[in-house]
């Protein structure tokens, strides 16, 4: 069985939660990617900070990056998978909640970052589009 931590990028780096958000976007383009974990004081996952976040709820609000924190944006429910986790478990989390980033943790401490990329290097040819559709579609509206 093909588990998370066979296809996870691993050394994932960590933007520390009071680190500002100019900080996190320099981190950002140092690293080449779109999204960093965030880390408290304790060393824990305490949320994912993106590129667009960064953009639309601070510098679209009008608020300084040089002072907003990435732990002011960390709200919310992060959802991560255990290292042990089987690849279906992966995809099934990054499905349900439409995300293109996952943490995985080992013993409650981050280890590495699943993307859509590493995804649909291991899944079978005819399941890659059916999950980067299921990732991709507009949400449906909850009934009034």
């Amino acid at each position: 069985m093909t588990t998370a931590r066979d296809i996870m990028h691993t050394g994932a780096t960590c933007i520390g939660e009071h680190d500002t958000l100019t900080t996190a976007a320099q981190r950002m383009r140092e690293l080449d990617v779109g999204a960093l974990p965030i880390c408290g004081d304790d060393d824990r996952l305490h949320g994912i900070i993106t590129d667009r976040d960064i953009v639309l709820k601070c510098v679209a609000a009008g608020t300084d990056p040089n002072t907003m924190t990435a732990g002011d944006l960390a709200q919310g429910s992060t959802y991560h998978v255990d290292s042990s986790a089987s690849v279906e478990q992966v995809v099934t989390v990054m499905e349900e909640h439409q995300i293109r980033r996952l943490p995985v943790l080992d013993e409650h401490r981050l280890v590495g970052m699943i993307s859509e990329a590493d995804i649909a290097r291991h899944l079978p040819e005819h399941a890659v589009g059916a999950f980067v559709e299921a990732i991709c579609a507009p949400k449906a509206l909850p009934s009034q």
